[in-house]
């Protein structure tokens, strides 16, 4: 027991010296924490101190470069203000100057201004007196002439015609004596010159083909028993065949090359064939002509394809192939379409112009060419209402429309278009004037037998001195051929000119085709 509260007193002991210890160091930290305080209340007083003292010193140094800025900007603004002043000044100055020399160039000006004024009325004066002064003269000259002026004028003039009567006469009679001299030596001069640029052998290689024959024996056949077979294929085809000495070959003549060209194909074939009869010659002709424009079709499918042209109507495509057969004085029309629209897209790329716009109008611009055997009117009207069926671009229909000057050219693409135009046909041997007259003439007379009534079709053979018409025999008995004939011989008499005499063969075949079912 004793042990318990001895145990219990020394714990009460120590419970309460833990409390005093507590309490002395509550109250310790308490003195510690008070002291901390205080220091720390000191340390921000110095800082909020310290902190006005650096804020009033910085707006002090604030204002102060501030009053320094204004002065410099006051500074620069009075100097700015002064040069402008001086500026200011200096043109006032000359102002005041021009304004000065104005004045006295406007006095100047008026004082030459009443001279003049003072000079002209003195001249207008002097006019008059020297106006009046000569009809005074005149006056007493008809007076003293008893004449007057218009009668004084035709007796000069008359007495000057007469003096140079004579003069007219020895003048006129030595034109004549130097004529008469020259006269022989200029015939023979153009004789010569005639005969040196004769153009029988460039219209004989233009009008003409050659067919080669397996031998000598095929032209016995060709002709056929009495000359039926050669008189069909000239009638089916328009050409005339010409057949002599020459081994082995047969030439085509004609001026048409679409003909021309149907011929040789024909006539190729019948020999390969071997059957050659009036009835044949007919189907393989009609063959030939399919395949002809199958073949002008794809010629101009490659004009088209060679100058990437796109979008072109198919039958612009036919009628492009079709210029391979035309001529245009004798050059080829397609080669040169081909040749404008080449030339055209080197010029329209240097220009800066649409070069396909260009290519397409260069090879179109001769188009009408294709048709004018079939169509009256010129080649570029032809054109322009062909390209404005198939709605083509403006600017081509325009560049198609001017090319040859018919109407006054309005684009920078109607400029080039002739301008092509003019260098493809300028070229050396280019065209050859001589045969495209040949050959107008030739259309002119084939033309000419198409208006009568009952013509079926006719063809100039023989280079234009023989006609050939084909009359459709239900509207032209056997009488009325001999009548036909003659009103075509004296219609050509009065209305053509040509060289020596032409030939008319007026041909009305009767036929009967019937088939057995």
């Amino acid at each position: 027991m004793p042990d318990f509260l001895s145990w219990v007193l020394v714990f009460i002991a120590v419970v309460a010296v833990g409390a005093v210890c507590f309490y002395l160091g509550g109250v310790y930290r308490k003195r510690t924490a008070e002291a901390k305080l205080g220091s720390a209340e000191e340390e921000a007083k110095r800082i909020v101190n310290d902190a006005i003292k650096a804020a009033e010193q910085k707006r002090k140094e604030t204002i102060i470069e501030a009053k320094d800025e204004a002065f410099k900007l006051k500074a620069d603004a009075d100097k700015e203000i002064k040069d402008r002043r001086s500026e200011i000044t200096r043109q006032e100055r000359r102002m005041d100057q021009k304004e000065e020399a104005l004045d006295k160039r406007t006095a100047a000006m008026e004082r030459k201004e009443e001279d003049l004024k003072k000079r002209s009325e003195l001249v207008e004066a002097r006019l008059d007196e020297l106006e009046q002064l000569k009809l005074r003269q005149t006056e007493k000259l008809e007076t003293i002439a008893a004449m007057t002026q218009e009668d004084a004028r035709a007796v000069l003039l008359k007495r000057i015609d007469d003096e140079l009567t004579h003069e007219k006469a020895m003048k006129i009679s030595a034109y004549q004596a130097n004529m008469k001299d020259e006269c022989d030596a200029i015939a023979r001069e153009l004789v010569g010159q005639a005969i040196a640029r004769c153009a029988a052998d460039a219209t004989s290689e233009a009008t003409v083909s050659v067919v080669p024959l397996p031998s000598d024996e095929m032209k016995g056949r060709i002709i056929g028993r009495e000359g039926r077979n050669i008189r069909a294929l000239e009638t089916a085809t328009g050409c005339d065949l010409i057949i002599d000495d020459t081994p082995e070959a047969i030439t085509l003549s004609s001026f048409d090359q679409t003909r021309r060209e149907v011929a040789r194909m024909a006539l190729e074939r019948l020999i390969a064939d071997g059957r050659i009869h009036p009835a044949r010659i007919e189907e393989t002709v009609d063959k030939c002509r399919r395949e002809l424009e199958i073949q002008m079709k794809r010629e101009g499918e490659k004009a088209v394809m060679d100058l990437g042209i796109h979008s072109l109507h198919p039958d612009l495509v036919k009628l492009i192939g079709r210029l391979k057969y035309r001529t245009s004085y004798g050059q080829n029309v397609l080669s040169h379409s081909l040749e404008v629209a080449w030339l055209a897209g080197l010029m329209a790329g240097e220009l800066g112009v649409n070069v396909q716009m260009a290519r397409r109008a260069g090879l179109l611009h001769d188009i009408g060419k294709a048709l004018d055997h079939e169509i009256e009117g010129s080649h570029v009207q032809i054109g322009v209402d062909i390209c404005k069926k198939y709605r083509e671009n403006p600017q081509v229909i325009h560049a198609i429309e001017a090319h040859h000057g018919d109407v006054e050219p309005k684009t920078v693409l109607a400029f080039i278009i002739m301008a092509a135009d003019a260098i493809s046909a300028a070229r050396p041997g280019a065209r050859r004037e001589n045969m495209e007259s040949y050959i107008k003439r030739l259309e002119t007379l084939e033309a000419l037998c198409n208006g009568f009534e009952g013509v079926e079709s006719s063809y100039a053979v023989q280079a234009g001195r023989e006609v050939r018409i084909l009359v459709q025999p239900d509207k032209v008995n056997d009488d009325e051929v001999i009548l036909l004939a003659r009103q075509v011989a004296k219609k050509i008499e009065d209305e053509l000119d040509y060289p020596g005499q032409i030939k008319v063969s007026v041909i009305r075949e009767s036929r009967a085709t019937e088939y057995a079912k």
